[in-house]
């Protein structure tokens, strides 16, 4: 059985006072957040630094896409930003992940680089969409998860559906950080390629990503706590 998974729960919300607030609430049985692009825009390095202040650590995920010279300049100063993880797209290419790797190398930061797949709201259809032929869409996880391990990155963002065969392919070093995960209690949302946290940890996930099921709830003490009851019930 593979180690329990470490919960990070996503402050996909608009303002610096509501982050707070989530973070104070579930600290320390919470101790990952997510700052991602919504925060982010809203509040800038600002919200990294709440969320350090009130003693968590943050996976920066900003999803960077750009030439290769603007990303190995970005992750630089997500290093600088003491973040612990930070997400670029592999659809980048080898000479962005490549510059992306070596900038963080080079800064001596522990910082982990960890590249994006395929988004968890696309689907066979949605992907065909976006590259205008039909592709297997855990295929296509694994072709963009090879490129990034030869080019020197942490780890992975994938749906759950594709831990199994991500295990078999990149083996047990890269960090495999999964979103897409609904408690049968919660709606699936935006979200196409779904498991339940019990079904993601059995599956191997490093790390579960979750967002609404305890932002967007009554109680997200209580909702926080079911979810590593069912970890627990996992490991």
């Amino acid at each position: 059985m593979p180690a329990r998974p470490e919960l990070i729960v996503a402050l996909d919300v608009a303002d610096l006072a509501s982050a707070a607030a989530l973070v104070e609430q579930l600290y320390p049985t919470v101790t990952l957040f997510k700052v991602g692009l919504q925060l982010f825009t809203a509040e800038g390095p600002r919200a990294v630094e709440a969320v350090q202040q009130r003693g968590g650590r943050v996976f920066l995920d900003l999803k960077l896409h750009d030439i290769p010279n603007t990303v190995a300049g970005a992750v630089r100063e997500a290093a600088r930003l003491g973040v612990e993880m930070c997400t670029l797209h592999a659809s980048g290419g080898r000479s962005m992940l490549q510059a992306a790797a070596q900038s963080v190398a080079g800064s001596g930061s522990p910082m982990r680089l960890l590249a994006v797949t395929v988004l968890t709201s696309l689907d066979s259809r949605g992907l065909e969409e976006v590259v205008g032929s039909q592709l297997d869409v855990a295929a296509q996880v694994v072709r963009l998860a090879l490129l990034a391990r030869e080019a020197g990155l942490d780890g992975v963002v994938a749906s759950p559906h594709e831990i199994g065969v991500l295990r078999a392919t990149v083996g047990p070093s890269m960090r495999l950080v999964i979103p897409g995960v609904r408690p049968a209690w919660a709606a699936t949302d935006d979200q196409r390629r779904v498991m339940t946290p019990h079904e993601a940890a059995v599956a191997g996930a490093d790390y579960l990503v979750i967002g609404r099921p305890i932002t967007a709830a009554a109680d997200p003490v209580q909702a926080t706590g079911r979810i590593l009851e069912e970890l627990r019930a996992a490991a």
